[in-house]
Formats: structure tokens, sequence, C-alpha cells
């Protein structure tokens, strides 16, 4: 089944809603004073499910970086005291990386912008997702 252009039209939508969205994160991330890749790993330490720590090998493939990459970006929030490594528990050849105050203070405040911002843009976000899953419904076998 040929793909039609509303269904074109649906996806630049979305994708566009999406950009706006990335856009934003990206400005408030610097407004706040961390780059964006910070605000990702804090984003990435505190939204682990059921603890509050990862590991350097977790916010890589969160991050979808390099192991090497995200060594040096827990590195970079380090000094910044945004962040702070420990050894593990359960294996002592981890590292658990976790948030400071100052770290957990900066989340909370970007998480709040984020989430209006969401709000703005969520019936524009939800009606495309539901246009584009209606469209790859029809085009399966």
């Amino acid at each position: 089944m040929r793909i039609s252009k509303t269904d074109i039209e649906s996806l630049a939508q979305f994708r566009y809603a999406l950009r706006q969205f990335l856009r934003f994160s990206e400005r408030a991330s610097r407004q706040a004073g961390v780059s964006p890749q910070q605000h990702q790993l804090l984003m990435t330490v505190k939204g682990m499910r059921g603890r509050n720590w990862a590991n350097v090998a977790e916010i890589a493939e969160r991050l979808q970086v390099s192991h090497h990459a995200a060594v040096a970006l827990v590195t970079r929030a380090q000094n910044l005291k945004l962040v702070k490594r420990a050894q593990g528990k359960e294996d002592r050849r981890t590292v658990q990386v976790s948030l400071t105050p100052k770290g957990e203070a900066l989340i909370a405040q970007l998480a709040e912008l984020h989430h209006q911002e969401l709000g703005r843009l969520s019936h524009i976000l939800l009606k495309q997702l539901q246009s584009i899953g209606n469209a790859a419904r029809r085009r399966r076998p």
C-alpha cells in the first residue's frame, strides 16, 4: 500500500511539533546554565525506575552516545556539582551516578518548564500520533 499525501503531512506535522519541543528544551537548558546534554544526563539519572542513580553504561545507552562520551559528560556535570559518583554497592566495578541537591533542584525547575511546554504542544502531538498510528494500521497485511 502506498503512503498517502495525508500520511506524509501527518508525519511532517508531528516532526515539526517534536522539533519545536526539542528546540524549547535546548533553550531552557541553556537559560538554566547547562548544556542540553547535561540536562539529558540529569533526566536520565532522575528518570531511572525504582532507584535514584544510573550507571555509565545506562547513561550511554539512554543518551545514545559512546561509553567514553558518557564518562566525559558525567565528569563535566560533576565539576558543576550537578552529579556525584559512587562505587556500586552490589558490583564494586560499576560507578553509580546520582544527582546532588543542586542537580535535583535544577531538574525539578526544568521538568516544570517542560511539562508546561508539553501541555501546550500535546494536542498537536497526540493528534498527529493518532493519525500516524491509524495510517500504519491501514498498511498492515
